[in-house]
């Protein structure tokens, strides 16, 4: 009787098999469909400061790259007034470990108040180091030295951002407000902050660089 039956638990096992193969199949699809993960890391020019709610660029960045058919979540990290030495205090608890891309974004408070730039490139440096051996992706923002400052606190600050780039391999925006710094039509009255045009000029710029890495991402899971 046990011969007999053998055939018919053999069918059972192969179906067994056939059915846990389609389970497996379907959480790997449920992983694959998990949203990829941005954090905004930065200060006020991430925050949106002076902004309504949808109007800062993390808001706008995220639904420009929906509308390219990329299922992002991008969560703003950002924080008016943050220094560097303020972002790497508070690194561990603004910037989950989970994240996969973090857009750092710090440095312009530190210059605007005169603040020696080798102590923002240490902090700077150690924030990547970090999130590099996280496992995360960076993408650093550059900021610029105002000319008010001289041609001297010019020179030390503005080679901050190209060198951390060098150093780590990260995409780097050389100029965060490239294009809307110095134009009064794209700034609040502080002349300083993107106003709603502002950060869509910044977005539409700053979109195709996503768009790139976001595509080596895609691969690299692939």
């Amino acid at each position: 009787m046990a011969f007999k039956s053998l055939p018919r638990f053999a069918h059972f096992t192969k179906i067994s098999s056939f059915l846990l193969g389609l389970m497996l199949f379907a959480a790997a699809g449920a992983v694959q469909a998990q949203p990829i993960t941005i954090v905004g890391f930065g200060d006020s020019l991430m925050a949106g400061y002076g902004l309504g709610p949808g109007e800062s660029f993390p808001d706008k960045l995220e639904a420009a790259l929906k509308e390219k058919g990329l299922d992002v979540t991008i969560t703003n990290a950002g924080v008016s007034g943050d220094t560097t030495s303020g972002g790497l205090a508070r690194l561990e608890w603004s910037v989950p470990e989970d994240a996969d891309f973090v857009l750092l974004e710090l440095g312009a408070n530190d210059m605007l108040r005169g603040i020696a730039p080798a102590s923002s490139e240490e902090n700077l440096d150690a924030m990547i180091g970090k999130l590099t051996e996280r496992g995360q992706t960076v993408v650093l923002a550059g900021m610029m030295a105002a000319p008010n400052l001289g041609a001297d606190y010019a020179a030390a600050f503005n080679p901050i951002y190209p060198r951390l780039a060098q150093k780590y391999g990260l995409t780097l925006i050389p100029f965060f407000l490239d294009g809307v710094a110095a134009e009064p039509d794209l700034l609040l009255e502080d002349g300083m902050h993107p106003n709603a045009g502002g950060v869509d000029l910044m977005v539409e710029r700053i979109l195709p660089v996503f768009e790139k890495v976001l595509a080596g991402h895609t691969q690299k899971d692939t």
